[in-house]
């Protein structure tokens, strides 16, 4: 706890005088144009990877980077979606997983998880991309399994997010665009979703344009 509470006071003495006119903009609104959708583990900076300031990115995080499909049970996520959406209007939508994803491997083997029933329950959210590899990738196994279970787990959560009325809506009219990004925790490299070869491609000048949108047309 005092590395967090010296961060905070070296915080407000050093990196708060350095921002301030940025943090007396923020203190009046907020007008992210990125929702980025992410897991909760520890090791996932967003504002780092991407190099972005505060009031650039609308951060929903929780296990697995899980995005519920719509219906009447509305929880953080969906309604931390709709109001990213609806009412701040975002435009580019980023759900980013991570390897050695703790969730995956539970959404793997459930089994390990009887004393926590509400993470079993959440996990369900998953079921699509367990059962792709279950039924599709059953000869693989160890981390070249969890992998493949981390991007389709990615893809999955796509589909659910198109289920979304606002964002359904804006995808139909172009104004809202799709990204599937998966991180590596230990090279630094983001892989994203390129829809039209199913494949995750390294995030960088020459694949940018390949793998920068899903929208409901493709």
């Amino acid at each position: 706890m005092k590395k967090v509470i010296d961060g905070v006071a070296r915080f407000k003495s050093e990196v708060y005088p350095q921002h301030k006119d940025l943090f007396e903009e923020l203190s009046s609104g907020q007008s992210p144009e990125v929702l980025f959708i992410t897991c909760a583990d520890s090791r996932i900076d967003a504002n780092m990877i991407t190099q972005t300031h505060p009031g650039d990115l609308f951060l929903v995080r929780n296990a697995g980077n899980i995005v519920p499909p719509h219906g009447p049970a509305a929880g953080g996520t969906v309604a931390s979606i709709e109001f990213a959406v609806g009412a701040l209007g975002t435009t580019e939508i980023i759900i980013c997983g991570h390897t050695d994803c703790g969730a995956m491997k539970g959404a793997l083997a459930p089994e390990g998880l009887e004393e926590f029933p509400h993470v079993c329950g959440w996990l369900k959210h998953a079921d699509a991309a367990t059962r792709i590899i279950k039924d599709n990738h059953a000869e693989l196994e160890g981390e070249e399994k969890l992998n493949r279970m981390i991007e389709e787990n990615v893809i999955a959560q796509i589909q659910n997010l198109k289920t979304h009325p606002f964002v359904a809506s804006r995808l139909a009219s172009g104004r809202v665009r799709l990204h599937g990004w998966v991180y590596e925790i230990k090279t630094g490299t983001i892989n994203a979703y390129d829809e039209t070869t199913r494949e995750f491609k390294p995030l960088d000048g020459d694949t940018l344009q390949a793998v920068y949108s899903m929208t409901a047309a493709e």
